[in-house]
């Protein structure tokens, strides 16, 4: 399309995403005119061109650890008629992306990654624009070489969408109205409260909870494979089904069927352990 700029053809993989795309309603004048002149484009960016854009700036010396100026893209989808969007928000979900990696990398390979003098400076940066902006959120979350169990959750198995891919890449992704998102997570919630002790399934829930509270109620809300499709081969994408195992746990566990649920529960352990294993492969 005539604008957008050039990308290679490189896919790059292994990361899952969770968004949320809100209708133009939920966004103050002038944002919501932007958004609207932008969905009416011929084409709008992919998940694959957003990460090379990202990792284009990680080539320079020293990396640009955040860009230096917002991105003015987004995710474009059409809900019953009404036009939906998820922005990019590529500067605070560099700022969130480069505080993660702080608390899970050692030093030395951290420093080798992105300098010292390059963190201070992002982290002096993301400390200004947040006193300017202290109720920004992000509309897209992101994990790397796995889906978070608590995501499966929001949804359904008949919510599953694959495309097998033929010429072109797979694709494995759940979509849900925002409203039966936070449902379904207070249900399993609840029963997880009453029937587990507390760790980091349930904490990550609550988080899962309280970021959708910041969104429309009318929003969309997606799970989306991503580059975890080149991860898995067509057999196993064609046999993931992990929603229903999660819900078919959580059901259990709430008819007190401890046994049902530790079948549901094995057979994800099963199938992300595979995935997992890859990370750490020659």
């Amino acid at each position: 399309m005539r604008g957008m700029p050039a990308v290679s053809s490189v896919l790059v993989p292994y990361a899952s995403y969770l968004r949320v795309y809100e209708p133009l309603a939920a966004f103050p004048e002038p944002e919501r005119d932007h958004w609207a002149r932008y969905a009416r484009r011929d084409r709008t960016p992919t998940a694959q061109d957003e990460l090379r854009r990202s990792l284009a700036d990680l080539l320079p010396t020293p990396p640009v650890a955040v860009p230096v100026h917002e991105s003015g893209d987004a995710f474009v989808a059409v809900v019953d008629g009404v036009v939906c969007v998820c922005p990019w928000r590529t500067r605070l979900r560099g700022w969130l992306a480069l505080e993660e990696l702080a608390e899970s990398l050692p030093v030395p390979l951290l420093d080798a990654v992105l300098p010292p003098v390059v963190r201070g400076q992002a982290a002096a940066d993301y400390e200004r624009w947040r006193d300017r902006n202290p109720d920004a959120r992000p509309w897209i979350r992101t994990a790397v070489w796995q889906v978070p169990v608590g995501w499966f959750t929001l949804f359904s198995d008949d919510e599953r969408e694959y495309e097998a891919g033929g010429p072109g890449v797979p694709v494995l992704r759940y979509r849900t109205p925002m409203v039966q998102a936070r449902r379904r997570l207070a249900r399993g919630l609840k029963t997880l409260r009453e029937t587990v002790d507390d760790g980091p399934l349930i904490d990550g829930l609550v988080d899962v909870g309280r970021w959708l509270e910041e969104f429309h109620p009318r929003s969309l809300v997606e799970l989306d494979y991503g580059g975890l499709v080149h991860a898995l081969s067509g057999t196993e994408l064609a046999e993931d089904h992990s929603a229903a195992d999660v819900a078919a746990g959580i059901a259990a566990l709430r008819l007190g069927d401890g046994e049902g649920a530790g079948a549901a529960y094995g057979r994800l352990t099963e199938r992300w352990r595979a995935v997992r294993e890859r990370l750490f492969a020659n």
